[in-house]
């Protein structure tokens, strides 16, 4: 379908829009309106050459002076502030302050209320929130919300960014594929920075994104495939004397032997399985090892039977 739409798609000699075709724009507006329950305007998306661009350039396009961050987190929050020459704030708040909802690496799900509650904080700071959903599509024991829900939002998107790829729900990181959505004034000042930079998503990959976004039946296909994994390799760690936290949602388990994590990677090194020190992650994950669900059928059920027999 997304190949399909990409092949159809390559003759495109010409500058593509920054801004995004209306059709990917109204694509993503449908997907975010029948999957995260937000209402939003096509013209209120932008589209971005992968969010891990997006993340490491935001608090430079919007001349961040403090960027608050998760206190455990993706690496690149962190970087774009040092990017930007701006203060990260591990576990506060800032002029842009990023959450992640599921969370990489724990998978764990803010609620409604705890969501409200940072939108309050950064609306009377008068700063602007960065919600990293790329998991969203991947709720196991918890259903993962948009900061954009009214719910949440109250309807208002002042100030407000939802940032969604596509690498994890359709299995599209090659195609550097996803958008970021809300506040129509700030897509709109990223816009006119980005077209001077030349933060263009091709043409080709416009059409694979808009065929991806208003096909649900694959998202299903990943999700039944994850869940599987699941169910194999937790059970499985806690037999091996791992505790698995949180994990609520998303493609990894975040686990523990209370043990210094580079302890944890070396025991799983040494029945062939390459977990993420949790120290990668902040200090506050310097106990913990993430555990991919991204391997191979085979390889999972592998690790799995070495886990089990350990």
């Amino acid at each position: 379908m997304a190949k399909a739409a990409l092949a159809a798609a390559s003759d495109a000699p010409g500058y593509p829009f920054t801004a995004g075709t209306t059709t990917v724009r109204e694509a993503a507006a449908r997907w975010l309106a029948r999957a995260l329950h937000s209402d939003v305007s096509p013209d209120a998306v932008l589209p971005v050459i992968g969010t891990k661009e997006l993340v490491a350039w935001l608090p430079t396009l919007l001349e961040a002076r403090t960027v608050g961050l998760p206190s455990i987190a993706y690496p690149t929050y962190e970087v774009g502030a040092l990017l930007a020459g701006a203060k990260p704030v591990c576990g506060g708040v800032g002029d842009l302050t990023w959450v992640n909802s599921p969370s990489n690496p724990t998978g764990a799900v803010m609620s409604v209320e705890e969501l409200r509650e940072v939108v309050r904080s950064a609306r009377e700071r008068g700063g602007v929130i960065a919600s990293d959903e790329c998991y969203s599509a991947f709720g196991w024991d918890a259903e993962p919300v948009s900061i954009l829900d009214p719910r949440v939002s109250e309807g208002d998107h002042t100030g407000l960014l939802a940032v969604h790829s596509l690498s994890k729900r359709s299995n599209l990181a090659g195609y550097r594929a996803g958008f970021v959505a809300g506040d129509a004034v700030l897509v709109r000042r990223l816009l006119e920075v980005r077209k001077h930079a030349g933060m263009i998503v091709p043409a080709p990959v416009q059409a694979a994104m808009a065929a991806a976004l208003d096909d649900d039946a694959h998202v299903e296909v990943q999700r039944t495939r994850y869940l599987a994994r699941r169910r194999q390799l937790r059970p499985a760690l806690e037999a091996a004397g791992f505790r698995v936290e949180h994990s609520e949602a998303g493609l990894y388990l975040w686990a523990t032997r209370e043990e210094d994590c580079w302890t944890s990677v070396a025991w799983l090194a040494d029945r062939g399985i390459l977990a993420a020190p949790g120290e990668f992650y902040g200090a506050a994950g310097a106990r913990h090892v993430r555990v991919a669900l991204t391997a191979t059928d085979e390889r999972i059920e592998s690790a799995t039977n070495r886990l089990t027999s350990a």
